[in-house]
């Protein structure tokens, strides 16, 4: 998940929530204060940690408990469970912490940006390290809220692909779901008036792919949401297919990003101007080249 930064219009420039004094380029962490690596890092876990805990127990309510008994139709129960988990992004996504870190909340969101020229790689590790964890914190607390078993239709919230669909299916509806989302993240920051529809977005993409491949997939789109649940849940119908789970939207998010990587090195010919000399043009940076932190991305 992203908030506020901005992907190179010629080179992508962020994504997500970031700050820059004021509100960074989103993807990218907050300049202001000079956040360090070791904070953003705790604050993705933080929040992914949060966001987890409402989604476990936003399933325990509506889907693995009596009240949800009151929404009979598994697309009304999914719809629920969406505008819940969809409210807890798009505060993450808005709020000052998510601001600092850029609000990233999974995985491949931060290898998207990475890829796409908006985000540091030397941040990329710490960054999934502290989702993945999160999740696992988020999950692990939910676990002690409400008791060891969540319900059994979806163990600590977490999912597994209809009987009916192979592997081959699974990985590609995984893959194209996060693609989506990812692109409407990235569009977003390619136009600094746009940055700040994404949390709002963002959250809402991710609500329509839980409607749409909630009853197919379980709708996850991004590795943290179901690790933390798969490893708590200890079953394995739920392990058999978590490489997808984890591998799936990584490569769903690249397709996007490597899009807008090509696309912002393509050197630009007007027609009405001397053709530019491409030692030079490789040569030329601008502003929006670098990261929240002031490095070269």
């Amino acid at each position: 998940m992203l908030t506020s930064a901005r992907v190179p219009a010629r080179r992508a420039t962020g994504t997500t929530s970031g700050g820059t004094g004021r509100a960074g380029a989103a993807g990218t962490p907050a300049p202001s204060g000079g956040t360090t690596a070791r904070a953003a890092a705790t604050v993705e876990f933080a929040l992914t940690g949060g966001v987890l805990f409402v989604l476990v127990t936003a399933v325990r309510w509506v889907m693995a408990s009596p009240p949800g008994l009151a929404l009979p139709d598994p697309h009304l129960q999914l719809a629920a469970v969406a505008v819940i988990v969809g409210a807890a992004l798009a505060w993450a996504l808005s709020s000052p912490w998510g601001r600092r870190s850029g609000g990233h909340l999974n995985p491949a969101a931060t290898l998207a940006l990475w890829v796409a020229g908006a985000f540091p790689g030397r941040r990329v590790l710490p960054y999934m390290t502290a989702q993945l964890t999160g999740s696992l914190a988020g999950t692990g607390l939910a676990r002690l809220v409400w008791g060891p078993v969540v319900g059994d239709r979806m163990a600590y919230a977490a999912v597994r692909p209809a009987p009916s669909l192979s592997a081959a299916a699974l990985f590609t509806a995984e893959a194209a779901a996060t693609a989506a989302i990812l692109a409407v993240a990235l569009l977003a920051m390619s136009r600094p008036a746009w940055t700040r529809w994404i949390p709002a977005a963002l959250p809402f993409a991710t609500a329509v792919v839980i409607v749409i491949l909630g009853t197919l997939t379980g709708g996850s789109a991004n590795p943290a949401r179901q690790f933390g649940p798969a490893v708590w849940a200890h079953q394995p119908v739920y392990w058999s297919h978590l490489w997808i789970y984890l591998v799936a939207p990584l490569a769903g998010a690249a397709l996007p990003a490597l899009v807008i990587r090509y696309r912002s090195h393509r050197p630009r010919r007007s027609p009405h101007s001397p053709r530019s000399d491409p030692a030079r043009l490789r040569g030329r940076r601008s502003e929006t080249d670098l990261c929240a932190d002031g490095s070269t991305c």
